[in-house]
């Protein structure tokens, strides 16, 4: 079974920062995937731009190498792969200095048939002057696209300046603010699993709901990237974005259409709705951690203090956890459980929907090992859906145990889904933008956010700072057990 593919209007797509490591190993192998499916052909053009001194036969190499690592091997086709990097040319330009501006002019086609898209694979301090540089070259235009990656700032003032820079040439409905966490299959199955099956959406309220559960596991530590992580922290780098994103679509209203500005309504108004933590009881709803030495699947690994680019007096979260509410008439006294940390025992995203018990078990002492039902929802790895349930044991007496039902992606369909970039970056060229963040909807999870980092710095001034840790290969820190333990409630162990 297989998806149908719509096909794109030939374009070109302009890559700024095209020789740095995230056009290697998710641009360009996402742009592969899709030419190789038909998606798009040879009329289309893949423009680099970036400081570095290449020539177009040295992107070309560089797009070969890219799909030879990271394109599994039953994908790679050597008269597709020469087809595809065909189409690959590079200019060599600074936007910070107007004495080395490269003449794009040359590589941009003038048909108004041609879509012209622009993808900023920079840090977030160039995007303002990258914008700028394309109106005072002339390189804009009305139906022109915009791609800009996380992160968009480091807290509510600076995420609003990013906003404001790239709004003084492209229009809000041109901004594709790109988040991969909704480029996954199963992220995007949440809202057909609720809105295009009439047996779940009647009890996806707080008159059957207990709890809610989102954790966002890693394995890996910093990964040689130290230095980015203490400016970011795991509130910033996983909760303000991907999570906070999982949460907004599984907690939203139906949407009155699948159309873009219909759907990220709807997840706006989860953001607007969630309940202030007064800073008097932000340390009992919200715990923050580093990963101490330990170890992993057999392997020792260093303490977060340990690995290059971190300060020995680092202050800096790798796991946080916290309780927080949404207050609308849907999810009234709910309580949602968040949790994400780097250097857990398992790398594993999911939200879990935790049910309330039968009002009346009728089962007696065999049925003590009845759980209340939980729905889970994977989003990687292994994507797909459980839910479990009680069931009688097979024999004479009436004895419950409980089971599990699985739906899973790749068996279900014979196919593994495809990655996330692939899906987001032909959406900007077809012009949807129902999986990209809205300008409101960044700034609405950032204003909820900044208070925690407020309260923090106000905390570390004053010599208070409550940073527990956990070893390197647990799930976090004991007083992350305490948030649940303090409600009769535990961390599901996905």
């Amino acid at each position: 079974m297989s998806s149908c593919i719509i096909p794109v209007q030939p374009f070109d797509y302009v890559v700024f920062g095209a020789t740095g490591d995230l056009t290697k190993r998710k641009l360009i192998p996402a742009l592969y995937h899709r030419f190789k499916d038909g998606q798009f052909d040879e009329e289309s053009r893949i423009i680099g731009v970036s400081r570095t001194p290449w020539s177009d036969a040295d992107f070309q190499k560089v797009a070969k190498e890219s799909i030879a690592e990271f394109v599994e091997k039953e994908y790679q086709d050597k008269k597709t792969i020469d087809r595809f990097a065909s189409i690959f040319s590079y200019v060599p330009n600074d936007v910070t200095d107007p004495a080395k501006w490269g003449d794009l002019s040359k590589k941009l086609r003038n048909d108004p048939k041609i879509v012209r898209a622009f993808y900023l694979a920079i840090a977030p301090d160039l995007f303002g002057p990258t914008c700028e540089y394309i109106a005072k070259q002339k390189y804009y235009r009305r139906d022109a696209r915009v791609v800009i990656e996380k992160p968009l700032g480091h807290d509510l003032g600076s995420s609003i300046q990013i906003n404001d820079e790239v709004s003084k040439i492209f229009k809000e409905d041109q901004v594709y603010r790109i988040d991969h966490y909704l480029g996954k299959e199963t992220v995007q199955n949440l809202i057909v699993f609720r809105f295009a099956n009439g047996i779940f959406e009647p009890v996806w309220n707080n008159r059957f709901v207990d709890h809610v559960q989102i954790t966002g596991a890693e394995t890996v530590g910093v990964e040689g990237r130290g230095g980015y992580f203490e400016q970011a922290g795991i509130l910033r780098d996983m909760v303000q974005n991907h999570l906070f994103q999982v949460v907004s679509l599984a907690s939203m209203e139906p949407p009155i259409s699948m159309d873009p500005d219909a759907v990220r309504d709807e997840k706006l108004k989860v953001l607007k709705a969630l309940r202030t933590i007064p800073a008097s009881e932000m340390d009992a709803h919200v715990v923050r951690a580093q990963y101490a030495a330990g170890s992993i699947a057999g392997k020792k690994v260093p303490g977060y203090r340990e690995e290059p680019g971190v300060s020995r007096n680092s202050q800096t979260e790798t796991y946080v956890a916290m309780k927080f509410f949404i207050d609308s008439w849907r999810w009234a006294g709910v309580p949602f459980y968040l949790r994400s940390g780097k250097r857990m025992p398992k790398r594993v995203t999911e939200i879990a929907i935790h049910f309330k018990e039968a009002p009346h078990l009728l089962f007696g002492k065999r049925g003590e090992g009845i759980k209340p039902n939980v729905l889970a929802i994977r989003i990687q790895p292994d994507e797909g859906i459980t839910l479990n349930f009680g069931s009688k044991l097979p024999g004479p007496a009436m004895e419950v145990a409980p089971v599990s039902m699985e739906f899973r992606y790749g068996s279900s369909f014979g196919v593994e889904p495809p990655e996330a970039y692939e899906r987001l970056i032909l959406d900007c060229l077809l012009g949807d933008n129902t999986l990209f963040t809205r300008a409101d909807e960044v700034e609405a999870s950032w204003t909820w956010i900044s208070r925690i980092h407020q309260h923090w710095a106000e905390q570390s001034a004053m010599g208070n700072a409550q940073l527990a840790t956990y070893a390197a290969g647990s799930w976090g820190p004991e007083a992350a057990e305490r948030l649940l333990a303090a409600d009769h409630r535990a961390w599901r162990r996905p």
